[in-house]
């Protein structure tokens, strides 16, 4: 099978490739060896044959005499936290078609590239999930007017375009079920993820597709959802007991690993659709693609949906790896790993190495599953998705460089401590691709020298972080010429911000915690900065309530910014001699936060004071949404105009 195509037709996800130095005989408990990280490169497997011989070399330095364990304990430098079908309910009548208000959107990273989110709106109706139902609600009439109950499945996303929504749920994995000890580790999958394409006229599912990966995140253009899921191979190990020492589990583990099929590493399917089921493998062999010396131990798959059409198995293509974060814009999509996901090493002395993150390009500018067309790598760990931002062609990248400890999930008796790792710093490093590479062209550090980033804002030519341990240094960054990116400011408060929002006119809103001289947090903080300056940038404004904390801190889908009034709206919980959950809201005027009051819910039945998640914009309303129901006020006053509590 030509291998140039493979590689650019079938490759979507990659990480580092990994080297093994020497191999461990069977007949000993020796540790494995020492894993070192090798150059980003892609290739494919030739054959089934060949894979499966690959497959079995590369996870072979994991096996131990419990299985694969679990995931590493990692220690990196500076302050870092280690951190049914479906039944509708009688429609109401339907009311007069309405014209379609002015209202929010979900709050994304990059716009028109939309985020899966549990609130959806076209400005006639809300589409939310809560409590395993999917519930449409007519904005006009102020009435569910239909649900979808989705039983036991836990569903915690949704997509929608038109009168489709594609549902994200994790549900137990119902295929080829396996009896592990409860007390034994298991590296095979406890559940997998359920995606469920849902007919929002007829309030019915049309399509199920089960497969048994972990859903890592999916990004949405027009009516194209791209998904990722990450599933581990499926063998079954066993473990010491009463019989078997830890010497002979290891050797029947080996064999094991030895006598597996090519089937125990591809993840698998159940399509139910159009009255039908079906299951099986979900991607063939010849269409996976690996790292140079992958780990074997996981793999990443991405499916691509027409929401218009049927569901179908999604036209899966995968690779051999991990990944924990998704970036996408218009016409690329970026999947980065820092090789945390990795499993535990048997008995060992804990090893330092430096923690680097590979960082992957796929076109997807075309109809159809994507493609990869470069890859890349830089030191240090990724935040979260806002950590990466392509602008002109280039990509930037913040990461807190240090060093990971990669210990044991058995600690030899010898061995009572960890070594201390040297202080972290923080990066900002831009890339361009060349050819089939992701390289560097420029990078600017010393950012937050023995502390981590909280929040990273790139905004066009400029870029804004924020580090913290004690204090909050904000940081603004010159990355016009991305061959020399610089430091052009710094700000210093107490407190910092874990999410970062553009207001125009060279503001920015910062969401996260205040927090005294020692670092101890004190509760939410908002605060409104002037960047216009970067060499000066300065605090304009703060509002704080203590001993809270918000959801938006480190989900920003739960923030709202309505530029047309300057309205910002996040969902607090306050610790008072109870627990308040309420939306706070506040308005940017000129250099102000001016408070705006806040929206709780009314406690009726078995709703006591509620637990708003979003806030959104319709019209002149602020409708408010739980898992108890939806509250609407009026936008100017925040006086109540509705309540529809949801029935169970």
């Amino acid at each position: 099978m030509n291998g140039k195509k493979l590689l650019a037709g079938a490759a979507v996800l990659a990480v580092a490739g990994v080297s093994v130095s020497s191999a461990v005989r069977d007949d000993t408990l020796a540790p494995p060896p020492i894993v070192d990280y090798g150059p980003v490169r892609l290739v494919a497997f030739d054959s089934c044959d060949n894979a499966l011989t690959e497959l079995r070399r590369a996870m072979s330095p994991y096996v131990s005499a419990y299985g694969l364990g679990g995931r590493p304990q990692i220690f990196a430098s500076g302050d870092v936290t280690m951190n049914a079908a479906g039944n509708a309910e009688k429609a109401v009548p339907a009311t007069p078609p309405t014209q379609q208000q002015e209202h929010s959107t979900t709050n994304v990273h990059e716009q028109g590239v939309d985020e899966p989110d549990i609130v959806k709106t076209d400005g006639k109706r809300v589409v939310s999930i809560a409590d395993g139902k999917l519930r449409v609600i007519d904005v006009a009439s102020r009435a569910v007017t239909g649900t979808v109950d989705l039983g036991d499945r836990y569903a915690n996303q949704l997509l929608v375009q038109g009168d489709r929504a594609l549902v994200v749920t994790n549900s137990p994995m119902l295929l080829e079920k396996r009896v592990v000890p409860q007390d034994m580790p298991s590296f095979a999958p406890e559940s997998g993820t359920e995606l469920i394409l849902v007919d929002l006229k007829a309030l019915k599912e049309i399509g199920s597709l089960k497969t048994d990966g972990y859903y890592l995140d999916a990004r949405q253009i027009g009516g194209t959802a791209r998904v990722v899921v990450r599933s581990q191979p499926r063998l079954p190990w066993v473990y010491p007991n009463e019989t078997t020492n830890e010497a002979g589990s290891l050797r029947r583990n080996r064999e094991i690993l030895q006598n597996e099929p090519i089937g125990s590493w591809l993840p698998r399917y159940e399509l139910t659709e159009n009255g039908a089921k079906s299951s099986g493998t979900l991607v063939d062999c010849a269409n996976v693609s690996r790292p140079t010396a992958p780990s074997a131990t996981s793999m990443l798959t991405v499916l691509t949906f027409d929401l218009s059409g049927s569901l179908g198995t999604g036209q899966p293509v995968s690779i051999v790896a991990d990944g924990d974060t998704v970036y996408g814009t218009d016409r690329s999509l970026y999947v980065a790993d820092d090789h945390r996901l990795l499993p535990e090493l048997p008995t060992r002395p804990p090893v330092q190495r430096p923690i680097t993150t590979a960082i992957h390009q796929f076109d997807i500018s075309q109809a159809g599953p994507p493609k990869h067309v470069a890859s890349g790598d830089v030191n240090g760990t990724l935040l979260n998705q806002y950590s990466l931002s392509e602008h002109d062609g280039v990509l930037r990248v913040a990461t807190t460089t240090g060093t990971e400890i990669r210990c044991c999930w058995r600690m030899p008796a010898d061995q009572t401590s960890t070594p201390a790792p040297p202080p972290s710093e923080s990066f900002v490093t831009t890339l361009r691709r060349d050819g089939n590479q992701l390289t560097k062209i420029g990078e600017v550090g010393g950012l937050g020298k023995g502390e981590r980033i909280y929040s990273v804002r790139f905004i066009g030519k400029m870029g804004y972080v924020v580090t913290f341990r004690q204090t909050d240094p904000l940081y603004t960054l010159d990355l016009s010429d991305p061959r020399k990116p610089r430091v052009t400011g710094e700000l210093k408060i107490t407190g910092f911000s874990a999410y970062l929002h553009p207001a125009g006119d060279g503001k920015l809103i910062g969401v996260g915690q205040e927090a005294n001289d020692q670092g101890r947090t004190l509760g939410t903080q908002v605060s409104l900065f002037d960047v216009r300056n970067p060499a000066s940038p300065q605090r304009l404004a703060q509002y704080h309530l203590p001993d809270s904390n918000s959801e938006a801190q480190f989900d920003p889908h739960a923030f709202l910014y309505w530029p047309q009034d300057g309205t910002l709206v996040i969902p607090v919980t306050a610790y008072k001699t109870y627990q308040e959950i309420s939306s706070v809201v506040l308005r940017v005027d000129g250099d102000q936060l001016r408070d705006g009051g806040k929206i709780v819910e009314p406690q009726t039945g078995t709703n006591y004071g509620g637990g708003q998640r979003r806030t959104i914009v319709i019209g002149d309303q602020l409708w408010s949404i739980s898992a108890s129901g939806v509250q609407v006020n009026a936008r100017s006053g925040l006086t109540q105009q509705a309540w529809l509590p949801f029935t169970r």
